[in-house]
């Protein structure tokens, strides 16, 4: 089976200016795959090329196994950052009639409004205007509409934004049902925790260009060789500054220190005993956070 989204050497242009240099990826299918970035990396143009919105200067792309210029756009649901409701609609009509432009019979497009509006917490709203929504209740909405057509590829652009904890854990758990289901999902977000938990794969884009890429363990795995996480209660900035510390990660009263080879971690729990309370010392791979944003800040 091919993958899902095969990126190769692909380069998108606005005048003179290069937003997608030279970018590579690959997306295996019933995978979750977070693409990651700061502002302005690169991610948006990228997603934009698989959707067919644009098409790239240079390089190719598959989707689902097709080239992306013939691709069915119904096979994919896209979540937008922006996002894109009519507002003086009912929250019912507006799901039945995304999934009616998307291919669903209008019986059908009923019964699964009302099944998504059930398992959101939204049927009571079904016949209220979408403006007289929160935002996080637009957010489920548009999210609904995003599935609603069961699309083979998911590729969501932030969508916990404007969600509570409980939501955001409701939100997480139908990604992973899809998931089990066989769907590709492939999600742009700033919220480095979610994609600790949901993804199998990373790719972060800096610059226009591809940082690192592959499996999340693989990933981590390189980058926590010889570290140590240590929690604190007290000014604990002067390990930062130990001869035995390469780099460091700084999260308030918590540090992820990066160890020189052949440094000793005991040598920096020795250093640091009697001068602050230790509240957790262990040899640690890095988060995520850390990964992100030692890669931004050293580019």
């Amino acid at each position: 089976m091919s993958d899902a989204i095969e990126i190769r050497e692909v380069v998108k242009r606005y005048g003179d200016f290069i937003a997608v240099d030279h970018v590579s990826l690959t997306v295996p299918r019933g995978a979750v795959y977070g693409l990651l970035g700061p502002n302005g990396a690169g991610k948006s143009s990228t997603i934009r090329m698989l959707l067919r919105i644009m098409l790239p200067d240079e390089g190719t792309i598959r989707v689902l196994g097709d080239d992306v210029s013939a691709l069915n756009v119904d096979r994919i649901g896209y979540l937008p950052e922006e996002r894109g409701l009519y507002k003086k609609m009912k929250v019912g009509d507006l799901l039945i009639f995304f999934a009616e432009i998307k291919g669903v019979a209008r019986v059908e497009a009923r019964r699964r409004a009302a099944e998504w509006l059930e398992r959101m917490g939204l049927l009571d709203r079904a016949t209220r205007p979408v403006e007289e929504l929160s935002k996080g209740m637009q957010q489920k909405v548009q999210f609904i509409a995003t599935v609603i057509h069961e699309p083979e590829l998911l590729v969501l652009d932030e969508p916990f934004s404007g969600l509570d904890p409980v939501n955001a854990g409701v939100l997480k758990d139908i990604i992973l049902d899809f998931r089990r289901r066989g769907h590709t999902i492939v999600f742009s977000t700033h919220q480095m925790d979610q994609v600790e938990k949901l993804c199998e794969h990373i790719c972060l884009i800096n610059r226009g260009r591809v940082v690192l890429s592959g499996t999340l363990a693989a990933i981590k795995k390189q980058y926590g060789h010889n570290g140590v996480s240590v929690r604190f209660s007290g000014d604990g900035s002067f390990l930062k500054s130990l001869p035995d510390v390469a780099s460091f990660q700084d999260n308030g009263n918590e540090l992820f220190l990066r160890l020189r080879d052949g440094a000793d971690a005991a040598r920096v729990l020795d250093a640091a005993r009697g001068r602050i309370e230790i509240l957790r010392f262990e040899v640690a791979e890095p988060s995520v956070h850390d990964i992100f944003i030692e890669q931004v800040s050293e580019a």
